[in-house]
């Protein structure tokens, strides 16, 4: 006889009432709860298929173990010690991706690899100081770009190369890139910066017959690279925007903090975003919103901000970035500018794009091949969405050097085969990386929504 079938069986009440008490599993901590998100993963590790890094490394544990699965015995047992192969991650964030639950893995990363860097990484041990200065690279950019050409040769002499090599293993099979001869900083001030580009914005809405004095300004974060090594992508940005009739300021900012994330300098990078979120906040208040030409970096101000620093203002600037072409896709017909545009110089030719991992994770991975398609005099193919390898300062560390080249074969594969021979990427390592592989120039989308809409 079933329970069901039996008179006698009656079974007990729940206790719903005020008598119950819930059980606090962990302690209290100032930290950001990351409760939620680790009793979201239900195991199906769909974070670990679609880690690169746990493609080519059979002894990487992958995302759910470094994530969820760390975390919960960080708060049950007071004797466990980060797990070292969290420094193997690369931050791309595919597994952020991938989830179905949206635990938040990333985050779960960044806050373990931050931990593991304070606690039990030695503070006298090269690969600290390589790492540091790694992730701190405006920091010789800015000494670099005082002599660039010295600094341009010096860095990529052989002897010089070995020695970096053998010493703090940063990798002799790549090439440096090149420091500018000005700095985008500089050649704003040369235009005259904020006050010119005003007045250049008012002339421009008259050519397109908006009005004079129409509220559309731009707070432009251009980030370490296209400030010290590649202007050309800033000044391009500021043209194309001053197109549209748009005011561009430029204002105080440091390094986005991205890759002091991926090498756990959490310090560093909070010092950086506090200055950041100060500066670009004071200016959403006054109706600017955030613009980012490097897709780590825009994902950095919209997304680990919030999630890692609790600092005044962090929020209404992430809800306030944008990267470059999202945003002018959102508030400009730039699909009938490029209909009515063609290119006849030197970038009238085929690309082969390749969407950062760090676009993906925003949404973006489609907007250059959607955008370029009907462009006359060029042809744009994608070329899959395999992760590079390099991934910021991944690929800058002579014993992850292997590792992510083994990572970017897909993409550098695709690449051969597709039409062009010039790349094309919003994200600066990615480009790195694409040289690096297969010998092509690649440029910014900004460059050729310059060369097809600006006079």
């Amino acid at each position: 006889m079933s329970d069901a079938e039996d008179p006698s069986f009656d079974p007990v009440a729940p206790n719903t009432g005020d008598s119950y008490e819930p059980v606090d599993v962990f302690p209290d901590s100032d930290d950001f709860d990351l409760r939620p998100g680790a009793d979201s993963c239900y195991k199906c590790s769909i974070c670990d298929t679609n880690c690169p890094v746990a493609e080519v490394d059979d002894d990487f544990p992958g995302p759910k173990f470094q994530g969820p699965e760390q975390w919960r015995l960080k708060q049950t047992d007071d004797d466990y010690e980060i797990d070292d192969s969290i420094t193997e991650c690369s931050n791309c964030m595919r597994c952020d991706d991938g989830c179905p639950s949206g635990v938040p893995l990333s985050q779960m990363h960044n806050t373990a690899r931050g931990q593991y860097v304070d606690e039990q990484m030695s503070k006298f041990s090269l690969k600290y100081w390589r790492n540091r200065i790694l992730a701190n690279y405006r920091t010789s950019a800015r000494l670099a770009s005082i002599f660039p050409r010295t600094a341009n040769f010096a860095m990529n002499f052989g002897p010089v190369r070995w020695v970096m090599d053998k010493t703090m293993g940063i990798p002799n099979e790549r090439d440096f890139p090149a420091f500018a001869t000005e700095t985008f900083r500089k050649w704003w001030q040369k235009q005259g910066g904020a006050d010119a580009s005003r007045e250049r914005a008012r002339e421009a809405r008259e050519r397109r017959g908006e009005p004079r004095d129409a509220d559309k300004k731009i707070a432009y974060f251009h980030g370490c690279y296209s400030n010290y090594n590649t202007p050309e992508v800033a000044k391009a940005l500021v043209h194309v925007y001053e197109h549209f009739g748009y005011e561009v300021v430029v204002p105080e900012q440091r390094c986005s903090g991205t890759p002091m994330f991926a090498n756990g300098m959490l310090d560093d990078a909070r010092r950086g975003a506090k200055v950041n979120v100060s500066s670009f906040a004071d200016l959403i208040e006054q109706g600017y919103d955030a613009i980012a030409s490097c897709t780590s970096c825009s994902m950095a101000l919209r997304k680990e901000y919030p999630e890692l620093f609790d600092i005044d203002g962090v929020d209404a600037v992430a809800e306030n970035t944008f990267e470059s072409i999202e945003y002018l896709r959102i508030h400009e017909d730039l699909k009938g500018e490029i209909e009515d545009a063609d290119v006849s110089d030197e970038l009238a030719k085929e690309f082969a794009y390749h969407a950062p991992c760090h676009a993906r994770n925003q949404g973006l991975e489609r907007q250059a091949v959607e955008l370029f398609r009907d462009l006359d005099n060029v042809g744009i193919e994608d070329v899959g969405e395999s992760c590079s390898g390099i991934s910021g300062t991944y690929g800058w560390k002579s014993e992850k050097y292997e590792k992510s080249m083994k990572i970017g074969e897909e993409m550098f594969e695709h690449m051969e085969h597709a039409e062009g021979t010039t790349g094309m990427t919003e994200c600066p390592t990615c480009a790195m990386q694409m040289e690096h592989g297969t010998g092509y120039e690649v440029r910014h989308p900004l460059e050729l929504l310059e060369a097809a809409i600006v006079e």
